[in-house]
């Protein structure tokens, strides 16, 4: 009972597999199965793991050493969390039929983006002064209705010419009036010599000639209006005769009756009349009594009839 027996370092070394050596320092390794975790100094010394998420949390290294010997396990002992055991894959696997994938429409190339110019340098800003603010754009109006489609008022040379209107013709060519407007007609060269008419364009204006002088044109003002103020070159005499006869016709003459002015209707006026009660006047096609009298008259009655 006297004598120490250390049991615990003779089972520590039972269970150290071979022969022990008979001098020297015995080096235990024993695996730790839990409680712990293995980090590598890639991660230990990492500057931005130094500190967590609190500031004054900070990572420190801790060793422990027991100088008390625990039982060392076999060899065979279990392998921890760290060094459990992962299965060989399958080295011949069943193939799996992969389905076949549609092919990608190519995707268009983006157009490159043209590079914005910069702008107008900014001048410094004195001490002592705020930065100018900046503006603030103001809203765009919309844009103005499109205008309408240009009509010319002018028509183009090729639209079609609106006919031309008719020579006059007189309401009755009498012998007389076609025999004046052919000699006017004829005469007409001797105050215009570009006026040199043919026969058939004689007979053709004779009747417009005639209606003017059936509306009481003069002969003279006919020759007048025909031949003064002539274009030069004078190149169709004809086609300006026909315009000039029929553009510048008169409106015939006015009648006796036309020129009398018309007579005002009369008013029918209704006369006085001199009441025969009150001897007032009052305005009544026939004589008698005013209104006023008259209804009193109607209400006296009235009286003598209640009182019968």
């Amino acid at each position: 009972m006297d004598t120490q027996h250390h049991t615990a370092l003779t089972r520590a070394l039972a269970e150290v597999p071979g022969p022990l050596p008979t001098s020297g320092v015995i080096h235990i390794t024993l695996p730790h199965t839990d409680r712990f975790t293995v980090v590598g100094n890639h991660l230990a010394q990492h500057p931005d793991l130094i500190f967590c998420n609190q500031p004054a949390a900070l990572l420190c290294p801790r060793s422990q050493s027991s100088q008390t010997p625990v039982a060392a396990p076999g060899p065979q002992a279990a392998p921890g969390p760290s060094q459990t055991h992962v299965p060989d894959p399958d080295p011949d696997p069943a193939p799996v039929p992969v389905p076949p994938v549609p092919p990608v429409p190519p995707v268009p190339p983006v157009p490159p983006v043209p590079p914005v110019p910069p702008g107008p340098p900014v001048p410094p800003v004195p001490p002592g002064t705020s930065a100018p603010e900046t503006p603030v754009p103001l809203p765009v109006a919309p844009p103005p209705p499109p205008a309408p489609p240009f009509v010319p008022l002018v028509p183009p040379p090729t639209a079609p010419k609106p006919p031309r209107p008719p020579l006059p013709q007189p309401g009755a060519l009498t012998p007389e009036l076609d025999r004046a407007a052919t000699a006017l007609l004829s005469d007409l060269r001797r105050h215009a010599p570009q006026f040199t008419l043919s026969e058939g364009d004689i007979r053709h204006l004779a009747p417009a000639v005639a209606t003017w002088l059936e509306r009481d044109a003069h002969p003279d003002t006919i020759r007048r209006t025909l031949t003064d103020d002539l274009p030069q070159p004078l190149r169709h005499p004809v086609k300006l005769l026909k315009h000039r006869l029929t553009a510048l016709l008169p409106p015939p003459l006015p009648g006796a009756w036309d020129l009398v002015a018309p007579a005002r209707p009369r008013v029918a006026v209704t006369p006085f009349q001199t009441c025969a009660d009150c001897d007032r006047a009052f305005r009544s096609a026939d004589p008698g009594c005013c209104r006023d009298c008259r209804e009193t008259r109607a209400h006296r009655g009235e009286d003598v009839r209640a009182a019968a």
